[in-house]
């Protein structure tokens, strides 16, 4: 690798990894105990949603479609993060929960982790309700038959987890990169998931212009006793 691009490794994950590998080495699995449960918690969904007396179970507490009642979709949904699709290989879940949901936890703290991630989940799944009341003649619409697709799975979750986490360590260009690849996904194959990620992403954003917006107004201005930024160190 050139020294240019070095240069540019360092300053775009440098503080990002020295904060993951300091948090694993001095304290190894238990500074993730949230994404371990996330973990366990979608492979047995996915074990007992795979069996002829468990789907129907796991569909009643964790499966959302665009036609249920709002207050039942509503119900669901933080339960539906970890139920996997069926139509896609688990394997490809557990890894996207335990990656990003891991670095998120180390980075942004247990509680906003999990906050981040049903925020993005919310986000996609009330988006699914007013695409199709939109219509498919608009590229924001989605065809009425979408509101009986089950969905599920913890993607929008990881996709405003990564934008988030890239967005606090200053990884503008990894932020970047990802929301293009969604970008690109849903011109590729304009359907029901796509979009959501791009919806996980705008509600993502909001949340990330507010706290901006907040921070400059605090500048200046001494944090009070008892109290710490959650912002990450400056590194040069």
């Amino acid at each position: 690798m050139s020294a240019s691009g070095r240069e540019f490794a360092r300053r775009e994950w440098g503080p990002l990894f020295t904060t993951v590998r300091t948090a694993l080495v001095t304290r190894r699995w238990r500074a993730v105990p949230m994404t371990i449960a996330a973990v366990c918690l979608t492979a047995l969904f996915q074990l007992v949603q795979n069996q002829d007396w468990g789907y129907q179970p796991v569909q009643d507490i964790g499966s959302v479609r665009a036609e249920d009642p709002l207050w039942l979709a509503l119900l669901r949904t933080p339960l539906s993060l970890f139920v996997p699709a069926l139509d896609l290989p688990v394997w490809g879940a557990l890894a996207q929960v335990l990656l990003v949901f891991g670095i998120a936890e180390i980075c942004l703290g247990r509680g906003r982790t999990l906050g981040i991630a049903y925020l993005a989940t919310l986000a996609g799944t009330l988006y699914a309700r007013v695409g199709i009341a939109i219509g498919p003649d608009s590229p924001l619409g989605l065809p009425a038959s979408d509101a009986r697709v089950v969905d599920t799975g913890p993607s929008a979750a990881v996709v405003g987890l990564a934008v988030c986490v890239c967005w606090r360590y200053r990884a503008f260009w990894t932020g970047g990169a990802v929301i293009v690849a969604m970008v690109v996904e849903v011109v590729v194959k304009p359907n029901l998931a796509g979009k959501e990620h791009l919806a996980a992403i705008a509600g993502v954003l909001v949340l990330i212009g507010v706290q901006a917006w907040r921070e400059r107004g605090q500048e200046g201005v001494e944090p009070r006793p008892g109290t710490r930024s959650w912002k990450p160190p400056i590194r040069s």
